[in-house]
Protein backbone atom coordinates (compact mmCIF):
# COMPACT_ATOMS: atom_id res chain seq x y z
CA UNK A 1 0.00 0.00 0.00
CA UNK A 2 1.37 3.31 -0.86
CA UNK A 3 0.09 5.36 2.15
CA UNK A 4 2.47 2.52 3.69
CA UNK A 5 5.34 3.17 2.55
CA UNK A 6 5.41 6.80 2.60
CA UNK A 7 4.73 6.22 6.41
CA UNK A 8 7.69 4.18 6.41
CA UNK A 9 9.85 6.68 4.55
CA UNK A 10 8.80 9.65 6.43
CA UNK A 11 8.45 9.36 10.63
CA UNK A 12 6.63 12.38 11.10
CA UNK A 13 3.28 11.56 9.49
CA UNK A 14 0.38 9.76 10.52
CA UNK A 15 -2.08 8.44 8.27
CA UNK A 16 -6.31 7.90 9.32
CA UNK A 17 -6.86 5.05 7.14
CA UNK A 18 -10.62 5.27 5.85
CA UNK A 19 -13.18 2.45 5.32
CA UNK A 20 -14.19 -0.66 6.88
CA UNK A 21 -11.94 -1.96 9.84
CA UNK A 22 -11.80 -5.67 8.66
CA UNK A 23 -10.82 -4.65 5.31
CA UNK A 24 -8.08 -2.25 6.09
CA UNK A 25 -7.18 -4.18 9.46
CA UNK A 26 -5.54 -7.83 8.15
CA UNK A 27 -2.96 -5.28 5.90
CA UNK A 28 -1.31 -3.27 8.96
CA UNK A 29 -0.83 -6.83 11.19
CA UNK A 30 2.84 -7.08 10.03
CA UNK A 31 3.80 -3.85 10.72
CA UNK A 32 6.78 -2.44 12.61
CA UNK A 33 4.97 -0.71 15.96
CA UNK A 34 6.79 2.58 14.85
CA UNK A 35 4.32 2.74 11.42
CA UNK A 36 1.41 1.23 13.34
CA UNK A 37 1.98 3.47 15.90
CA UNK A 38 0.92 6.18 13.63
CA UNK A 39 -1.93 5.00 11.73
CA UNK A 40 -5.78 5.09 13.07
CA UNK A 41 -8.35 3.37 11.13
CA UNK A 42 -11.54 5.86 10.94
CA UNK A 43 -14.70 3.55 9.79
CA UNK A 44 -17.24 3.92 7.02
CA UNK A 45 -19.75 2.02 5.76
CA UNK A 46 -19.94 2.97 2.53
CA UNK A 47 -17.92 2.73 -1.09
CA UNK A 48 -18.36 5.24 -3.82
CA UNK A 49 -18.53 3.09 -6.70
CA UNK A 50 -16.39 4.78 -10.03
CA UNK A 51 -19.30 5.16 -12.05
CA UNK A 52 -22.04 6.93 -9.54
CA UNK A 53 -23.18 9.90 -10.51
CA UNK A 54 -21.80 12.60 -8.30
CA UNK A 55 -25.64 13.69 -7.56
CA UNK A 56 -26.14 10.54 -5.49
CA UNK A 57 -22.69 10.11 -3.79
CA UNK A 58 -23.85 13.45 -2.02
CA UNK A 59 -27.27 12.18 -1.59
CA UNK A 60 -26.37 8.11 -0.43
CA UNK A 61 -23.12 8.47 0.32
CA UNK A 62 -22.91 10.34 3.26
CA UNK A 63 -21.19 7.59 5.42
CA UNK A 64 -18.55 6.81 2.56
CA UNK A 65 -15.47 6.38 2.63
CA UNK A 66 -15.10 9.42 0.69
CA UNK A 67 -17.59 11.77 2.61
CA UNK A 68 -15.75 10.88 5.73
CA UNK A 69 -12.27 11.26 4.87
CA UNK A 70 -12.96 14.88 3.40
CA UNK A 71 -15.42 15.43 6.65
CA UNK A 72 -11.81 14.88 8.57
CA UNK A 73 -10.45 17.54 6.95
CA UNK A 74 -13.05 20.04 7.46
CA UNK A 75 -12.75 18.94 11.48
CA UNK A 76 -9.29 19.71 11.33
CA UNK A 77 -8.59 15.77 12.42
CA UNK A 78 -6.54 15.42 8.92
CA UNK A 79 -4.24 18.13 7.51
CA UNK A 80 -5.28 16.32 4.04
CA UNK A 81 -7.82 13.63 1.85
CA UNK A 82 -5.61 11.48 -0.41
CA UNK A 83 -8.58 9.55 -2.59
CA UNK A 84 -8.30 7.32 -5.75
CA UNK A 85 -11.91 7.63 -6.39
CA UNK A 86 -14.55 8.50 -8.39
CA UNK A 87 -13.43 12.27 -9.63
CA UNK A 88 -16.93 13.96 -10.07
CA UNK A 89 -18.07 12.58 -6.63
CA UNK A 90 -14.94 13.68 -4.96
CA UNK A 91 -15.21 17.20 -6.58
CA UNK A 92 -18.91 17.67 -5.69
CA UNK A 93 -18.25 16.36 -2.22
CA UNK A 94 -15.18 18.15 -1.36
CA UNK A 95 -16.75 21.50 -2.41
CA UNK A 96 -19.60 20.92 -0.62
CA UNK A 97 -17.83 20.03 2.54
CA UNK A 98 -14.93 22.57 2.43
CA UNK A 99 -16.15 25.27 -0.27
CA UNK A 100 -14.28 27.58 -2.07
CA UNK A 101 -11.53 30.31 -0.81
CA UNK A 102 -12.81 33.66 -0.61
CA UNK A 103 -13.32 35.16 -4.19
CA UNK A 104 -12.31 31.93 -6.11
CA UNK A 105 -15.27 31.12 -7.60
CA UNK A 106 -14.32 27.41 -8.99
CA UNK A 107 -11.40 25.14 -7.60
CA UNK A 108 -9.40 23.16 -10.16
CA UNK A 109 -7.25 20.70 -10.22
CA UNK A 110 -3.67 20.68 -10.87
CA UNK A 111 -0.77 18.22 -11.30
CA UNK A 112 2.54 17.78 -12.40
CA UNK A 113 2.95 16.95 -16.32
CA UNK A 114 7.01 16.01 -17.54
CA UNK A 115 8.45 18.75 -19.43
CA UNK A 116 12.18 19.31 -21.62
CA UNK A 117 13.26 20.85 -17.86
CA UNK A 118 11.26 18.85 -14.89
CA UNK A 119 7.72 19.13 -15.37
CA UNK A 120 5.46 21.90 -15.85
CA UNK A 121 2.11 22.18 -13.75
CA UNK A 122 -1.28 22.51 -15.53
CA UNK A 123 -4.79 23.04 -14.53
CA UNK A 124 -7.38 22.55 -14.65
CA UNK A 125 -7.48 18.61 -15.23
CA UNK A 126 -10.73 18.16 -14.58
CA UNK A 127 -12.91 19.85 -12.22
CA UNK A 128 -14.70 22.26 -14.49
CA UNK A 129 -15.63 21.44 -17.87
CA UNK A 130 -16.04 24.68 -18.68
CA UNK A 131 -14.68 28.17 -17.11
CA UNK A 132 -15.30 31.49 -17.53
CA UNK A 133 -12.28 34.10 -18.44
CA UNK A 134 -12.33 35.23 -14.23
CA UNK A 135 -12.36 31.91 -13.55
CA UNK A 136 -8.98 30.71 -15.87
CA UNK A 137 -7.41 33.76 -14.68
CA UNK A 138 -7.93 33.06 -11.08
CA UNK A 139 -6.55 29.40 -11.90
CA UNK A 140 -3.15 31.30 -13.36
CA UNK A 141 -2.96 32.53 -9.94
CA UNK A 142 -3.71 29.54 -8.32
CA UNK A 143 -1.13 27.66 -10.08
CA UNK A 144 1.46 30.45 -9.74
CA UNK A 145 0.87 29.97 -6.15
CA UNK A 146 1.91 26.44 -5.95
CA UNK A 147 4.51 26.64 -8.16
CA UNK A 148 6.76 28.91 -6.20
CA UNK A 149 5.38 27.99 -2.59
CA UNK A 150 5.60 24.17 -3.03
CA UNK A 151 8.01 23.75 -6.22
CA UNK A 152 10.60 26.80 -5.41
CA UNK A 153 10.26 28.24 -8.58
CA UNK A 154 10.45 32.07 -8.02
CA UNK A 155 8.59 33.61 -10.55
CA UNK A 156 6.47 31.33 -12.50
CA UNK A 157 6.08 31.67 -16.09
CA UNK A 158 2.11 31.06 -16.87
CA UNK A 159 0.97 30.10 -20.71
CA UNK A 160 -2.55 29.74 -21.87
CA UNK A 161 -3.80 26.93 -23.69
CA UNK A 162 -4.76 27.52 -26.74
CA UNK A 163 -4.94 26.49 -30.44
CA UNK A 164 -1.90 29.00 -31.60
CA UNK A 165 0.47 31.30 -30.28
CA UNK A 166 -0.96 34.19 -32.10
CA UNK A 167 -3.12 37.33 -30.51
CA UNK A 168 -5.41 36.28 -32.89
CA UNK A 169 -6.37 32.55 -32.18
CA UNK A 170 -8.47 31.22 -29.81
CA UNK A 171 -12.62 31.58 -28.87
CA UNK A 172 -14.12 34.46 -27.25
CA UNK A 173 -13.25 33.19 -23.72
CA UNK A 174 -9.12 32.27 -24.17
CA UNK A 175 -9.93 35.94 -25.98
CA UNK A 176 -10.77 37.68 -22.74
CA UNK A 177 -8.83 35.45 -20.07
CA UNK A 178 -5.98 36.70 -22.20
CA UNK A 179 -6.12 40.51 -21.78
CA UNK A 180 -7.18 39.43 -18.49
CA UNK A 181 -3.83 37.71 -17.83
CA UNK A 182 -1.82 40.29 -19.48
CA UNK A 183 -2.94 43.03 -17.39
CA UNK A 184 -1.08 42.03 -14.14
CA UNK A 185 -1.09 39.84 -11.42
CA UNK A 186 0.67 37.18 -12.93
CA UNK A 187 4.04 36.45 -15.23
CA UNK A 188 2.47 35.69 -18.11
CA UNK A 189 3.91 34.69 -21.29
CA UNK A 190 0.91 34.26 -23.52
CA UNK A 191 -0.92 31.09 -25.52
CA UNK A 192 1.04 28.37 -25.76
CA UNK A 193 0.74 25.68 -28.22
CA UNK A 194 0.06 22.00 -27.18
CA UNK A 195 3.68 21.02 -27.80
CA UNK A 196 4.51 24.08 -25.11
CA UNK A 197 3.62 22.03 -22.29
CA UNK A 198 6.06 19.72 -22.64
CA UNK A 199 8.91 22.61 -24.03
CA UNK A 200 10.18 24.09 -20.38
CA UNK A 201 9.26 27.52 -21.54
CA UNK A 202 6.39 27.91 -19.00
CA UNK A 203 6.09 26.40 -15.29
CA UNK A 204 2.01 26.99 -15.87
CA UNK A 205 -0.09 26.13 -18.06
CA UNK A 206 -3.79 26.93 -17.97
CA UNK A 207 -7.12 25.86 -19.63
CA UNK A 208 -10.24 23.82 -18.86
CA UNK A 209 -11.26 21.13 -17.21
CA UNK A 210 -12.49 19.06 -19.87
CA UNK A 211 -9.35 20.30 -22.43
CA UNK A 212 -7.29 19.69 -19.51
CA UNK A 213 -8.34 15.84 -18.68
CA UNK A 214 -8.46 15.32 -22.17
CA UNK A 215 -4.86 16.30 -22.47
CA UNK A 216 -3.59 14.54 -19.73
CA UNK A 217 -5.22 11.29 -20.53
CA UNK A 218 -3.46 11.53 -23.95
CA UNK A 219 -0.20 12.01 -22.88
CA UNK A 220 -1.04 9.28 -20.21
CA UNK A 221 -1.64 7.11 -23.00
CA UNK A 222 1.05 8.18 -25.40
CA UNK A 223 3.85 7.38 -22.53
CA UNK A 224 2.73 3.92 -22.48
CA UNK A 225 2.66 3.57 -25.84
CA UNK A 226 6.14 4.91 -26.33
CA UNK A 227 7.31 2.31 -23.68
CA UNK A 228 5.64 -0.55 -25.11
CA UNK A 229 6.42 0.16 -28.43
CA UNK A 230 9.85 0.42 -27.74
CA UNK A 231 10.25 -3.07 -25.58
CA UNK A 232 8.38 -4.81 -28.26
CA UNK A 233 11.47 -3.78 -30.90
CA UNK A 234 13.90 -4.26 -28.75
CA UNK A 235 12.18 -8.03 -28.31
CA UNK A 236 11.66 -8.36 -31.66
CA UNK A 237 15.14 -10.04 -32.51
CA UNK A 238 18.17 -11.01 -30.82
CA UNK A 239 19.92 -8.19 -32.23
CA UNK A 240 17.41 -6.23 -30.57
CA UNK A 241 17.79 -8.11 -26.94
CA UNK A 242 21.52 -7.02 -27.64
CA UNK A 243 21.24 -3.57 -28.13
CA UNK A 244 18.01 -3.47 -25.83
CA UNK A 245 20.56 -5.29 -23.05
CA UNK A 246 23.39 -2.28 -23.59
CA UNK A 247 21.28 0.29 -23.50
CA UNK A 248 19.18 -0.68 -20.59
CA UNK A 249 19.93 1.93 -18.18
CA UNK A 250 19.57 4.76 -20.50
CA UNK A 251 15.95 3.02 -21.58
CA UNK A 252 15.10 2.48 -17.59
CA UNK A 253 15.56 6.39 -17.21
CA UNK A 254 13.76 7.17 -20.38
CA UNK A 255 10.88 5.15 -18.74
CA UNK A 256 11.06 6.33 -14.82
CA UNK A 257 10.91 9.81 -16.74
CA UNK A 258 7.97 9.38 -18.61
CA UNK A 259 6.25 7.08 -16.19
CA UNK A 260 3.10 8.42 -15.14
CA UNK A 261 2.94 6.82 -11.49
CA UNK A 262 5.84 9.18 -11.09
CA UNK A 263 3.48 12.07 -11.56
CA UNK A 264 0.73 10.89 -9.61
CA UNK A 265 -1.59 13.47 -7.45
CA UNK A 266 -3.38 15.86 -8.33
CA UNK A 267 -4.24 18.76 -6.15
CA UNK A 268 -7.71 20.52 -5.83
CA UNK A 269 -6.60 24.13 -5.41
CA UNK A 270 -9.22 26.92 -4.23
CA UNK A 271 -10.57 25.20 -1.65
CA UNK A 272 -10.42 25.27 1.89
CA UNK A 273 -8.80 22.46 2.59
CA UNK A 274 -6.09 20.22 1.00
CA UNK A 275 -7.57 17.30 -1.52
CA UNK A 276 -5.85 15.10 -3.61
CA UNK A 277 -6.48 12.82 -6.37
CA UNK A 278 -4.70 9.67 -7.16
CA UNK A 279 -5.66 8.25 -9.99
CA UNK A 280 -7.78 5.21 -10.26
CA UNK A 281 -5.46 2.52 -11.18
CA UNK A 282 -2.82 3.83 -8.93
CA UNK A 283 -0.76 1.08 -7.77
CA UNK A 284 1.33 1.54 -4.35
CA UNK A 285 4.23 3.28 -6.22
CA UNK A 286 1.65 5.64 -8.03
CA UNK A 287 -0.43 6.33 -4.84
CA UNK A 288 2.57 7.16 -2.76
CA UNK A 289 3.38 10.06 -4.95
CA UNK A 290 -0.50 11.59 -4.32
CA UNK A 291 0.39 10.76 -0.44
CA UNK A 292 3.48 12.39 -1.15
CA UNK A 293 2.06 15.20 -2.65
CA UNK A 294 -0.54 16.04 -0.14
CA UNK A 295 1.93 15.94 2.72
CA UNK A 296 4.41 18.66 0.85
CA UNK A 297 1.14 20.81 0.26
CA UNK A 298 0.13 20.62 4.15
CA UNK A 299 3.32 21.32 5.52
CA UNK A 300 3.68 23.72 2.91
CA UNK A 301 0.59 25.79 4.09
CA UNK A 302 -0.97 25.74 0.56
CA UNK A 303 -4.41 26.86 1.67
CA UNK A 304 -3.34 29.54 3.62
CA UNK A 305 -1.14 31.23 1.31
CA UNK A 306 -4.07 30.98 -1.55
CA UNK A 307 -6.72 32.33 1.07
CA UNK A 308 -4.11 35.39 1.58
CA UNK A 309 -3.80 35.94 -2.36
CA UNK A 310 -7.86 36.38 -2.53
CA UNK A 311 -8.21 38.18 0.35
CA UNK A 312 -9.68 35.60 2.83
Amino acid sequence: MGALRVLRDDGGLHALLVGRAADIAPGLEQLPDGVRGRIEIVPASQVIAMDEAPRTAMRRGRDSSMRVAVNLVKEGRAAACVSAGNTGALTAISHFVLRNVASVERAAIMSAIPSARGHTHMLDLGANTGATALQLCQFARMGSIVARDLYGIEAPRVGLLNIGEEDIKGHEVVQAAHALLASGGVRYVGFVEGDGIFSGEVDVVVTDGFTGNVALKTMEGLARLIVARTRREFQSSMRGALAGWIARPVLRRLADGLDPRQYNGACMVGLRGIVVKSHGRADATAFARAVELAARAARGGLTSHIAQAFGS
